[in-house]
Parts: C-alpha cells; sequence; structure tokens
C-alpha cells in the first residue's frame, strides 16, 4: 500500500520533469484534468490501460512509477 501512496508523489515529479501541465498528461491519457489531478493528490489511482500509458508517457518502468 506504500507504494500507491509514491505514486501521486511520483507521477508529479516525472509531469514536471518532462515539462508537462496536468492537463497535457491528462489529454494523452483521454481524461480529464481533474481525473489526472486526483491520481497525482492521491485520491484515486489510474486503471490498468491508464498506468501503462504513464510509464510510456514518462518512459519509465511499471515498478519505478511506484518505487
Amino acid at each position: 500500500m506504500k507504494e500507491l501512496l509514491n505514486l501521486g508523489k511520483n507521477l508529479k515529479e516525472l509531469r514536471k520533469s518532462f515539462g508537462y501541465t496536468q492537463k497535457e498528461v491528462a489529454t494523452q491519457l483521454g481524461i480529464t484534468y481533474q481525473s489526472y489531478q486526483a491520481y497525482e493528490l492521491g485520491l484515486t489511482v489510474p486503471t490498468l490501460e491508464n498506468f501503462i500509458k504513464l510509464a510510456k508517457l514518462f518512459e519509465v518502468s511499471y515498478e519505478e512509477l511506484l518505487e
């Protein structure tokens, strides 16, 4: 469960390192800005499909998203 707590923090750091806004990432995933924002805030977790898309978008392994 600790890994899920790190997911939001990791997503935010990766997004910023790539220079993306939350809206840009949400568009890439095909979701609303608010849905993506909830991922970063740790309020919800991505679907498996979006988890895979995030790993590809940020060029990291699935494990790295959770570290």
